[in-house]
């Protein structure tokens, strides 16, 4: 339980302004464990030397196969002072390795974290629209 109060802090923190509440974050990680109705997911935390945390990654499992990707990676984000050394690149090839099918995400056009993306293998398709209610 104090690691999830960490790793929500750590994602919180180091997404920066392509983050989400704190809440949000707790309910994704929920999901991944199956702790509410879903189809789960996994989280994967990086550590530095000193066993603190230099990245995380979580994946949500959509039940979905095909038209829509088995996985969405829905949060990733290395620790600032540790950008440039390849954790994310080490973080995004477990997760490509350990996932079950295919996987989707969500970036920002101006995120610079999509070259990485573009380097492990992932393509822009579509154009996501949303609708709020």
């Amino acid at each position: 339980i104090i690691e999830r109060g960490n790793i929500v802090k750590f994602l919180y923190e180091n997404l920066e302004q392509y983050g989400d509440p704190k809440e949000d974050i707790q309910k994704c990680i929920e999901y991944a464990l199956k702790e509410t109705p879903s189809f789960g997911g996994f989280v994967l935390v990086s550590y530095d030397e000193k066993s603190a945390i230099s990245g995380v990654v979580i994946v949500n499992q959509t039940g979905m196969k095909d038209y829509i990707p088995e996985n969405i990676l829905v949060y990733i984000a290395t620790r600032s002072d540790m950008r440039g050394k390849g954790i994310g690149k080490k973080l995004m090839e477990e997760t490509i390795s350990i996932s079950n099918g295919n996987i989707a995400l969500h970036v920002e056009p101006d995120n610079p974290a999509r070259f990485l993306y573009e380097k492990v293998g992932f393509s822009s398709k579509y154009i996501e629209m949303r609708l709020k209610k």
